[in-house]
């Protein structure tokens, strides 16, 4: 099975060429690292109906097994990820981010303060996590070993036994 990604940086500066994405490029480097084949990338500025497009078309139409956001979980009334992520899904999976919020909370108490979401649409697994590297990095980090599994058991027909 070939393990595709797809990395979504949502960012109103990075998309108007004003900040250099940090993050977008670090995540493509871990899933790589850890077998994945990135086959798209994109910066999106934070709208929600852009967001929500990117994330249908990685989806509906590119057939993408993993979408990785980053940028846009926190409390700035711009940061719409994870509202735009869950008018998408079909299906929430609420332990990814709680992971990933229990690995922020071991480094700092402000790791609660991180909205992100997490579900599936489709044969799609959809994960949003912070924006900067730092965060970025520890939050995907936390649940990156776990993530082939949770695409296997998507792309099988029926349930699996482990």
């Amino acid at each position: 099975m070939e393990y595709t990604a797809a990395v979504i940086t949502v960012s109103d500066s990075g998309f108007a060429g004003e900040r250099e994405d940090l993050s977008g490029p670090l995540l493509a480097e871990m899933l790589e690292a850890n077998g994945w084949t990135i086959v798209h990338r994109t910066i999106v500025p934070d709208d929600f109906d852009k967001i929500a497009a990117e994330l249908i078309d990685c989806a509906d139409n590119k057939n993408i097994a993993l979408v990785i956001t980053t940028g846009g979980t926190g409390f700035s009334q711009r940061d719409i990820t994870p509202e735009a992520t869950k008018s998408v899904i079909l299906r929430e999976c609420p332990g990814i981010p709680e992971a990933m919020r229990a690995e922020s909370m071991r480094i700092t108490p402000r790791g609660m303060l991180s909205r992100e979401a997490s579900g599936i649409r489709g044969k799609t697994l959809i994960v949003n996590v912070p924006g900067s590297p730092k965060a970025s990095k520890e939050c995907l980090g936390a649940v990156i070993d776990s993530l082939k599994h949770g695409i296997e058991m998507l792309m099988a027909d029926g349930s699996t036994r482990h």
